[in-house]
């Protein structure tokens, strides 16, 4: 749903892993290729005769583009998402407000008792605090990261069992060939039914209107 870069947070490392793996199988190919070529002596102009003169032009290419962006902001069943995440983000909020206030009580209040505790005694209040104020870090940490999880493994429903198949539906109803991210297009003028992204959303919010948001670990 940051696919959309937001529904799939992991395309853009998976696809520049593809591109990475591609690239090299690619190298591999083309240096066999050289190597097998020279042994032969094929010269340039009799290997091109592999090759077709038969290329695509924009006659035969049916083309739309998408804004995963506008999706984002426009699809009710992400704005739904929006709102549950951030209703968790304010509970965790709650609860840290108030446990960071009985850290700096116990904060003042050891520093009000130092000199009538013993040196020993003061020393495991010291301690004490310091351990309370790591748990609280680590309390912070862990719980902002399981709403992050369970915000994303609901992105990840929403892209999988709704999104995607609307996405491929619109694709196949239309018969197009090539659909590009709006984000990556230059459109020199206006094309009427170019971009389908209102359609998609339309299409999207008709068959849901909300995911439901597991409960992050520990809320």
């Amino acid at each position: 749903m940051k696919q959309t870069q937001e529904l799939n947070p992991m395309l853009k490392k998976y696809s520049k892993m593809g591109i990475i793996a591609g690239a090299v199988v690619i190298v591999a190919l083309l240096g066999i290729w050289a190597i097998s070529a020279a042994k032969r002596g094929v010269d340039t102009a009799t290997a091109l005769k592999e090759v077709t003169e038969t290329a695509v032009t924009g006659a035969d290419l049916r083309i739309a583009i998408i804004s995963m962006d506008k999706i984002q902001t426009d699809a009710a069943v992400l704005d739904d998402l929006h709102k549950q995440r951030a209703s968790f983000e304010s509970k965790l909020k709650s609860k840290l407000e108030k446990e960071q206030k009985a850290i700096e009580k116990e904060k003042a209040d050891i520093e009000k008792s130092q000199d009538m505790l013993s040196q020993e005694a003061l020393q495991r209040r010291v301690v004490d605090y310091q351990r309370r104020v790591s748990n609280f870090q680590k309390d912070l940490s862990e719980s902002a990261q399981a709403i992050e999880v369970s915000y994303q493994e609901a992105l990840n429903t929403i892209q999988k069992k709704h999104l995607d198949p609307i996405i491929e539906g619109v694709i196949a109803k239309k018969n197009l060939d090539l659909v590009i991210d709006g984000r990556m297009a230059r459109v020199g003028k206006t094309v009427d039914g170019l971009d389908i992204t209102d359609e998609v959303v339309k299409a999207l919010n008709k068959k849901v209107s909300s995911v439901k948001m597991a409960t992050p670990k520990g809320m």
